[in-house]
């Protein structure tokens, strides 16, 4: 078997050749590229400060090392040590460290409700399946069928995304976080059950004290105007409002 290969291009034919079925469905090779040189390559090109001062935004200055940490191919004390000066990538990488942590101590656990929904509704009122229009990307809303492709064709997505879409699961579709936590198990080139989970948790609120949601004027600010301007849906957009009106809408309905 070929373990190096000095182009995309050959890599690619190389992929085709092993594997037929998926290279028939036009099956589209993670930018993401794995081993310890590049893995090095990206820690060395790691900037901590920029970091800090643009994470939240989806063409900030992430670091892109979370499919390294999440194989071993680098550890979390390594980036650390990179990582000193910058109180925010350290804080990050703690609350990775931090979940981990809790799913040595629960295992199995980290599937399980923490807590009860801080919605208003009871866990039996969402669904246990995604939508179907979800998964082929077909809701006719421009952010999340692009994050949906995102995530099936590159294995990727920016956490502030994950964010979104999870919200977007949870609350305005209502479905139980563990079938958006398997889904993106299943994609992910970096997930593991214990950031994935209990992140999926936090923002469904039962491994918080409140859920987790956004509007349109948060999403529009973060991913710089990228989507709202050519979406179908933007007349008529499910995350238009002020979060109290959206509040109102998701959650405080459920308790009258």
């Amino acid at each position: 078997m070929k373990k190096d290969f000095s182009t995309r291009d050959e890599l690619a034919d190389y992929l085709r050749m092993e594997f037929p079925q998926p290279a028939a469905r036009d099956a589209e090779i993670s930018p993401i590229r794995g081993g310890a040189s590049h893995a090095e390559t990206k820690l060395k090109l790691m900037k901590p400060h920029q970091y800090a001062a643009t994470r939240n935004y989806l063409g900030g200055g992430v670091t892109g090392l979370s499919p390294y940490i999440t194989h071993g191919v680098l550890t979390l004390r390594r980036v650390y040590e990179s990582a000193r000066g910058s109180d925010k990538l350290v804080s990050e990488l703690a609350w990775r460290d931090y979940w981990q942590r809790l799913w040595l101590l629960w295992g199995d656990g980290v599937w399980q409700d923490r807590e009860e929904y801080k919605t208003g509704l009871d866990c039996a009122a969402y669904r246990d399946e995604l939508p179907a229009d979800l998964v082929k990307a077909e809701t006719g809303l421009a952010c999340m069928d692009a994050f949906v492709g995102q995530l099936h064709q590159t294995g990727y997505l920016h956490n502030h995304a994950r964010m979104w879409m999870a919200a977007y699961v949870v609350h305005w579709r209502r479905v139980r976080w563990q079938a958006g936590a398997r889904w993106f198990l299943t994609h992910l080139l970096d997930g593991d059950p214990a950031s994935n989970n209990l992140s999926w948790q936090w923002v469904a609120s039962t491994f918080a004290n409140k859920p987790y949601f956004f509007n349109r004027e948060n999403l529009e600010r973060y991913s710089e105007g990228k989507f709202c301007g050519d979406c179908p849906s933007r007349n008529q957009c499910p995350f238009d409002g002020t979060y109290e009106t959206l509040a109102a809408r998701l959650f405080e309905e459920n308790r009258r």
